[in-house]
Protein backbone atom coordinates (compact mmCIF):
# COMPACT_ATOMS: atom_id res chain seq x y z
CA UNK A 1 0.00 0.00 0.00
CA UNK A 2 1.25 3.48 -0.87
CA UNK A 3 1.34 6.29 1.71
CA UNK A 4 3.00 9.61 2.50
CA UNK A 5 5.80 9.46 5.06
CA UNK A 6 8.58 11.66 6.47
CA UNK A 7 12.00 10.14 5.73
CA UNK A 8 15.39 11.09 7.16
CA UNK A 9 18.33 10.06 4.94
CA UNK A 10 21.22 11.70 6.78
CA UNK A 11 21.81 12.99 10.30
CA UNK A 12 23.58 16.24 11.23
CA UNK A 13 22.24 18.36 8.41
CA UNK A 14 22.72 22.07 9.21
CA UNK A 15 19.95 24.19 10.63
CA UNK A 16 17.68 25.96 9.93
CA UNK A 17 15.94 22.80 8.80
CA UNK A 18 13.36 24.73 6.81
CA UNK A 19 16.24 25.47 4.42
CA UNK A 20 18.37 22.29 4.58
CA UNK A 21 15.25 20.04 4.62
CA UNK A 22 16.76 16.94 6.29
CA UNK A 23 13.30 15.35 6.40
CA UNK A 24 11.60 14.69 3.07
CA UNK A 25 7.92 13.91 2.70
CA UNK A 26 7.50 11.31 -0.03
CA UNK A 27 5.31 8.46 -1.19
CA UNK A 28 6.56 5.06 0.02
CA UNK A 29 5.22 1.51 0.30
CA UNK A 30 4.12 -0.14 3.55
CA UNK A 31 3.64 -3.88 3.87
CA UNK A 32 0.85 -5.84 5.48
CA UNK A 33 0.94 -6.64 9.20
CA UNK A 34 2.51 -9.99 10.03
CA UNK A 35 1.90 -12.26 13.02
CA UNK A 36 1.40 -10.23 16.18
CA UNK A 37 1.33 -6.94 14.22
CA UNK A 38 -1.30 -4.29 13.51
CA UNK A 39 -1.79 -1.79 10.69
CA UNK A 40 -2.77 1.60 12.15
CA UNK A 41 -4.03 4.68 10.32
CA UNK A 42 -2.26 7.57 12.02
CA UNK A 43 -4.52 10.44 13.09
CA UNK A 44 -2.02 12.59 15.03
CA UNK A 45 1.71 12.49 15.78
CA UNK A 46 3.76 14.65 18.16
CA UNK A 47 7.20 16.14 17.55
CA UNK A 48 9.52 15.21 20.40
CA UNK A 49 13.09 16.08 21.33
CA UNK A 50 13.99 12.41 20.78
CA UNK A 51 13.13 12.83 17.10
CA UNK A 52 15.26 15.97 16.95
CA UNK A 53 18.12 14.05 18.60
CA UNK A 54 18.17 11.69 15.62
CA UNK A 55 18.09 14.55 13.12
CA UNK A 56 20.98 16.39 14.81
CA UNK A 57 22.96 13.18 15.47
CA UNK A 58 22.77 13.13 19.27
CA UNK A 59 21.01 9.73 19.13
CA UNK A 60 22.53 7.83 16.18
CA UNK A 61 20.17 5.47 14.40
CA UNK A 62 20.43 3.44 11.16
CA UNK A 63 19.60 5.45 8.06
CA UNK A 64 17.42 5.99 6.08
CA UNK A 65 14.53 6.01 8.55
CA UNK A 66 10.86 6.95 8.69
CA UNK A 67 10.68 9.16 11.78
CA UNK A 68 8.12 9.55 14.55
CA UNK A 69 7.39 7.75 17.82
CA UNK A 70 4.50 9.59 19.59
CA UNK A 71 1.10 9.08 17.99
CA UNK A 72 -2.53 8.11 18.05
CA UNK A 73 -4.44 6.27 15.38
CA UNK A 74 -7.19 3.90 14.35
CA UNK A 75 -6.76 0.17 13.73
CA UNK A 76 -7.12 -0.73 10.05
CA UNK A 77 -6.30 -4.45 10.18
CA UNK A 78 -4.68 -7.03 12.44
CA UNK A 79 -2.18 -9.72 11.60
CA UNK A 80 -2.46 -13.36 12.70
CA UNK A 81 -2.53 -13.85 16.44
CA UNK A 82 -3.99 -10.44 17.33
CA UNK A 83 -7.43 -11.13 18.74
CA UNK A 84 -8.01 -8.31 21.21
CA UNK A 85 -8.12 -5.41 18.73
CA UNK A 86 -10.52 -4.81 15.84
CA UNK A 87 -10.77 -2.52 12.84
CA UNK A 88 -11.93 0.92 14.01
CA UNK A 89 -10.44 0.74 17.53
CA UNK A 90 -8.71 3.94 18.68
CA UNK A 91 -5.18 3.42 19.98
CA UNK A 92 -2.19 5.29 21.40
CA UNK A 93 1.23 4.15 20.18
CA UNK A 94 4.10 3.43 22.59
CA UNK A 95 7.78 3.47 21.60
CA UNK A 96 8.87 0.33 23.46
CA UNK A 97 7.27 -2.76 21.88
CA UNK A 98 7.22 -5.03 24.94
CA UNK A 99 7.36 -8.75 24.16
CA UNK A 100 5.80 -9.90 27.44
CA UNK A 101 8.23 -12.82 27.80
CA UNK A 102 11.74 -11.53 28.62
CA UNK A 103 12.88 -11.11 32.23
CA UNK A 104 12.14 -7.33 32.49
CA UNK A 105 8.65 -7.89 31.05
CA UNK A 106 8.05 -10.74 33.48
CA UNK A 107 9.15 -8.46 36.32
CA UNK A 108 6.53 -5.89 35.29
CA UNK A 109 9.07 -3.55 33.67
CA UNK A 110 8.05 -3.55 29.98
CA UNK A 111 9.92 -0.29 29.33
CA UNK A 112 13.11 -2.37 29.61
CA UNK A 113 11.95 -5.13 27.23
CA UNK A 114 15.11 -6.76 25.84
CA UNK A 115 13.84 -7.80 22.37
CA UNK A 116 12.12 -4.41 22.10
CA UNK A 117 15.37 -2.57 22.88
CA UNK A 118 17.32 -4.69 20.38
CA UNK A 119 14.78 -4.09 17.61
CA UNK A 120 14.61 -0.35 18.35
CA UNK A 121 18.39 -0.06 18.09
CA UNK A 122 18.46 -2.01 14.82
CA UNK A 123 15.63 -0.02 13.21
CA UNK A 124 13.37 -3.06 12.81
CA UNK A 125 10.12 -4.38 14.16
CA UNK A 126 10.34 -6.93 16.98
CA UNK A 127 10.54 -9.82 14.53
CA UNK A 128 13.74 -8.37 13.06
CA UNK A 129 12.16 -7.28 9.78
CA UNK A 130 11.18 -4.03 8.06
CA UNK A 131 8.00 -3.32 6.10
CA UNK A 132 8.76 0.15 4.69
CA UNK A 133 10.27 0.62 1.21
CA UNK A 134 10.84 3.39 -1.30
CA UNK A 135 9.57 3.24 -4.87
CA UNK A 136 13.00 2.03 -6.03
CA UNK A 137 12.89 -0.85 -3.51
CA UNK A 138 15.22 0.70 -0.93
CA UNK A 139 14.32 -0.62 2.51
CA UNK A 140 13.64 2.01 5.17
CA UNK A 141 14.29 1.66 8.89
CA UNK A 142 11.65 2.00 11.60
CA UNK A 143 12.04 4.50 14.46
CA UNK A 144 11.54 2.56 17.71
CA UNK A 145 8.99 0.28 16.07
CA UNK A 146 6.55 3.13 15.39
CA UNK A 147 7.58 5.48 12.49
CA UNK A 148 4.40 7.49 12.84
CA UNK A 149 5.26 10.59 10.75
CA UNK A 150 3.29 8.82 8.07
CA UNK A 151 -0.28 8.14 7.06
CA UNK A 152 -0.03 4.52 8.28
CA UNK A 153 2.19 2.42 10.53
CA UNK A 154 2.67 -1.31 11.03
CA UNK A 155 3.54 -1.93 14.67
CA UNK A 156 3.83 -4.78 17.12
CA UNK A 157 0.70 -5.41 19.21
CA UNK A 158 2.81 -4.61 22.29
CA UNK A 159 3.24 -1.04 21.01
CA UNK A 160 -0.48 -0.26 21.24
CA UNK A 161 -2.84 0.74 24.04
CA UNK A 162 -6.55 0.97 23.28
CA UNK A 163 -8.14 4.32 24.16
CA UNK A 164 -11.70 5.62 24.00
CA UNK A 165 -12.69 7.10 20.62
CA UNK A 166 -14.00 10.35 22.11
CA UNK A 167 -10.46 11.45 23.09
CA UNK A 168 -9.16 14.05 20.61
CA UNK A 169 -6.39 12.45 18.49
CA UNK A 170 -3.83 15.17 19.24
CA UNK A 171 -4.44 14.69 22.97
CA UNK A 172 -4.34 10.90 22.73
CA UNK A 173 -1.00 11.13 20.89
CA UNK A 174 0.88 12.89 23.70
CA UNK A 175 -0.04 10.16 26.17
CA UNK A 176 2.24 7.74 24.29
CA UNK A 177 5.48 9.61 25.05
CA UNK A 178 5.38 13.03 26.74
CA UNK A 179 2.74 12.16 29.33
CA UNK A 180 3.79 8.56 29.91
CA UNK A 181 7.45 9.59 30.29
CA UNK A 182 6.93 12.74 32.37
CA UNK A 183 4.00 11.80 34.59
CA UNK A 184 5.48 8.32 34.94
CA UNK A 185 8.81 9.77 36.08
CA UNK A 186 6.99 11.64 38.84
CA UNK A 187 4.55 8.95 39.93
CA UNK A 188 6.36 5.68 39.16
CA UNK A 189 10.10 6.43 39.18
CA UNK A 190 10.25 9.17 41.82
CA UNK A 191 7.22 7.81 43.72
CA UNK A 192 6.39 11.33 44.95
CA UNK A 193 4.51 11.29 48.23
CA UNK A 194 1.94 13.70 49.60
CA UNK A 195 3.57 16.87 50.92
CA UNK A 196 7.00 16.42 49.35
CA UNK A 197 8.96 19.17 47.59
CA UNK A 198 9.84 18.72 43.92
CA UNK A 199 11.99 20.51 41.33
CA UNK A 200 11.59 20.00 37.58
CA UNK A 201 14.51 21.06 35.38
CA UNK A 202 13.63 21.48 31.69
CA UNK A 203 10.10 22.46 30.70
CA UNK A 204 9.44 20.77 27.40
CA UNK A 205 6.58 18.35 26.92
CA UNK A 206 8.14 15.72 29.20
CA UNK A 207 9.21 18.19 31.90
CA UNK A 208 5.84 19.91 32.07
CA UNK A 209 4.16 16.50 32.19
CA UNK A 210 6.41 15.64 35.14
CA UNK A 211 5.37 18.90 36.78
CA UNK A 212 1.69 18.01 36.32
CA UNK A 213 2.38 14.52 37.65
CA UNK A 214 4.04 15.95 40.76
CA UNK A 215 1.04 18.19 41.39
CA UNK A 216 -1.36 15.28 40.88
CA UNK A 217 0.67 13.22 43.36
CA UNK A 218 0.16 15.87 46.05
CA UNK A 219 3.54 17.62 46.20
CA UNK A 220 3.29 20.77 48.33
CA UNK A 221 6.00 22.61 46.37
CA UNK A 222 6.71 22.09 42.67
CA UNK A 223 9.49 24.38 41.50
CA UNK A 224 10.11 24.91 37.77
CA UNK A 225 13.49 25.59 36.11
CA UNK A 226 14.18 26.57 32.51
CA UNK A 227 16.24 29.07 30.52
CA UNK A 228 13.19 30.50 28.72
CA UNK A 229 10.89 32.93 30.60
CA UNK A 230 7.84 31.96 28.55
CA UNK A 231 8.18 28.33 29.64
CA UNK A 232 8.46 29.41 33.26
CA UNK A 233 5.29 31.46 32.79
CA UNK A 234 3.49 28.42 31.39
CA UNK A 235 4.70 26.27 34.29
CA UNK A 236 3.40 28.80 36.80
CA UNK A 237 0.04 28.92 35.00
CA UNK A 238 -0.14 25.11 35.26
CA UNK A 239 0.38 25.19 39.03
CA UNK A 240 4.13 25.42 39.69
CA UNK A 241 4.62 27.16 43.03
CA UNK A 242 7.85 28.91 42.00
CA UNK A 243 9.94 29.39 38.88
CA UNK A 244 13.65 30.08 38.44
CA UNK A 245 15.94 30.73 35.48
CA UNK A 246 18.12 27.65 35.17
CA UNK A 247 20.98 29.70 33.71
CA UNK A 248 21.18 32.08 36.70
CA UNK A 249 24.56 31.38 38.41
CA UNK A 250 22.93 31.87 41.83
CA UNK A 251 19.94 29.62 41.16
CA UNK A 252 20.94 26.88 43.63
CA UNK A 253 21.32 29.40 46.43
CA UNK A 254 17.98 30.95 45.49
CA UNK A 255 16.23 27.61 45.67
CA UNK A 256 17.84 26.67 48.98
CA UNK A 257 16.84 30.04 50.42
CA UNK A 258 13.23 29.27 49.48
CA UNK A 259 13.36 25.60 50.50
CA UNK A 260 16.10 25.12 53.12
CA UNK A 261 18.31 22.13 52.36
CA UNK A 262 16.90 21.60 48.89
CA UNK A 263 14.00 19.59 47.47
CA UNK A 264 13.04 16.02 48.26
CA UNK A 265 12.84 15.09 44.56
CA UNK A 266 14.45 16.71 41.51
CA UNK A 267 13.47 15.57 38.01
CA UNK A 268 15.65 16.44 35.01
CA UNK A 269 14.03 16.47 31.56
CA UNK A 270 16.30 18.70 29.48
CA UNK A 271 18.59 16.14 27.75
CA UNK A 272 21.55 18.10 29.10
CA UNK A 273 24.36 17.15 31.48
CA UNK A 274 24.44 20.68 33.00
CA UNK A 275 20.71 20.36 33.64
CA UNK A 276 21.21 17.03 35.42
CA UNK A 277 24.07 18.53 37.44
CA UNK A 278 21.72 21.34 38.47
CA UNK A 279 19.01 18.86 39.46
CA UNK A 280 21.56 17.01 41.62
CA UNK A 281 22.59 20.23 43.36
CA UNK A 282 18.95 21.14 44.04
CA UNK A 283 18.31 17.84 45.86
CA UNK A 284 18.52 17.69 49.64
CA UNK A 285 20.41 15.19 51.79
CA UNK A 286 18.57 11.87 51.61
CA UNK A 287 16.71 12.98 48.48
CA UNK A 288 16.30 11.51 45.02
CA UNK A 289 17.35 12.91 41.65
CA UNK A 290 15.59 11.39 38.62
CA UNK A 291 16.63 11.80 34.99
CA UNK A 292 14.15 10.94 32.25
CA UNK A 293 15.96 12.53 29.29
CA UNK A 294 18.21 11.11 26.57
CA UNK A 295 21.33 13.24 26.03
CA UNK A 296 24.12 12.38 23.61
CA UNK A 297 25.60 8.98 24.65
CA UNK A 298 29.09 10.51 24.63
CA UNK A 299 28.21 12.97 27.41
CA UNK A 300 29.15 12.05 30.99
CA UNK A 301 28.21 13.31 34.46
CA UNK A 302 30.82 13.74 37.19
CA UNK A 303 29.69 13.49 40.81
CA UNK A 304 31.47 13.33 44.17
CA UNK A 305 30.77 9.72 45.08
CA UNK A 306 31.26 10.36 48.79
CA UNK A 307 28.27 12.71 48.67
CA UNK A 308 26.06 9.88 47.48
CA UNK A 309 27.15 7.74 50.42
CA UNK A 310 27.44 10.30 53.23
CA UNK A 311 24.17 12.02 52.31
CA UNK A 312 22.31 8.83 51.30
CA UNK A 313 21.49 10.39 47.95
CA UNK A 314 19.83 8.50 45.09
CA UNK A 315 20.39 9.13 41.37
CA UNK A 316 17.84 7.26 39.32
CA UNK A 317 17.11 6.75 35.64
CA UNK A 318 13.57 6.66 34.30
CA UNK A 319 12.78 5.29 30.83
CA UNK A 320 9.23 5.57 29.49
CA UNK A 321 8.31 6.76 32.97
CA UNK A 322 9.03 3.29 34.43
CA UNK A 323 5.53 2.67 33.12
CA UNK A 324 3.34 -0.28 32.35
CA UNK A 325 1.61 1.40 29.38
CA UNK A 326 -1.51 -0.79 29.37
CA UNK A 327 -2.03 0.13 33.04
CA UNK A 328 -0.80 3.72 33.12
CA UNK A 329 -2.14 5.30 29.94
CA UNK A 330 -5.80 4.57 30.86
CA UNK A 331 -5.36 5.87 34.41
CA UNK A 332 -3.52 8.99 33.23
CA UNK A 333 -6.33 9.61 30.73
CA UNK A 334 -8.84 9.41 33.58
CA UNK A 335 -6.80 11.98 35.53
CA UNK A 336 -6.90 14.19 32.42
CA UNK A 337 -10.69 13.81 32.22
CA UNK A 338 -10.95 14.74 35.89
CA UNK A 339 -9.00 17.96 35.24
CA UNK A 340 -5.97 16.85 37.26
CA UNK A 341 -3.64 16.40 34.26
CA UNK A 342 -4.45 19.23 31.81
CA UNK A 343 -2.02 17.92 29.20
CA UNK A 344 -4.01 19.48 26.35
CA UNK A 345 -2.45 22.79 27.44
CA UNK A 346 0.98 21.45 26.44
CA UNK A 347 -0.05 21.41 22.75
CA UNK A 348 1.22 24.69 21.36
CA UNK A 349 1.10 24.06 17.60
CA UNK A 350 -0.85 21.92 15.14
CA UNK A 351 0.94 21.18 11.86
CA UNK A 352 0.58 19.49 8.51
CA UNK A 353 3.08 16.79 7.57
CA UNK A 354 4.57 19.12 4.95
CA UNK A 355 5.53 21.58 7.73
CA UNK A 356 7.67 19.08 9.64
CA UNK A 357 11.06 20.74 9.03
CA UNK A 358 9.74 24.10 10.24
CA UNK A 359 8.40 22.29 13.29
CA UNK A 360 11.83 20.93 14.15
CA UNK A 361 13.33 24.43 13.81
CA UNK A 362 10.76 25.62 16.33
CA UNK A 363 11.54 22.71 18.65
CA UNK A 364 15.31 23.28 18.42
CA UNK A 365 14.82 26.95 19.33
CA UNK A 366 12.65 26.12 22.33
CA UNK A 367 9.69 27.94 20.78
CA UNK A 368 7.22 25.10 21.30
CA UNK A 369 6.19 22.64 23.98
CA UNK A 370 4.32 19.96 22.00
CA UNK A 371 3.67 20.31 18.28
CA UNK A 372 1.29 17.77 16.79
CA UNK A 373 0.92 16.80 13.17
CA UNK A 374 -2.76 16.23 12.47
CA UNK A 375 -3.63 13.95 9.55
Amino acid sequence: MKMLAAVLDRMQMPSPYAQSKPVTVETIEIGEPGPGEVLVRITAAGLCHSDLSIINGDRPRPMPMVLGHEAAGVVESCGPGVGDLSRGDSVALVFVPSCGHCLPCQEGRPALCEPGAAANGAGTLVGGHRVLTRKDGQVLNHQVGVSCFAEYAVVNRGSLVKVTPDLAPEVAAVFGCAVLTGVGAAINSAAIRLGQTVAVVGLGGVGLSALLGALAAGAREVVAFDVLPEKLDLALSLGATRGFRADDPDVVAQLRAAIPGGVDIAIEAASSVPALDLAWKLTRRGGTTVTCSLPNPAHHLQLPVVQMTAEERTLKGSYLGSAVPARDIPRFIELYRAGRLPVDRLITHRLRLAEINQGFDRLAAGQAVRQVIVF
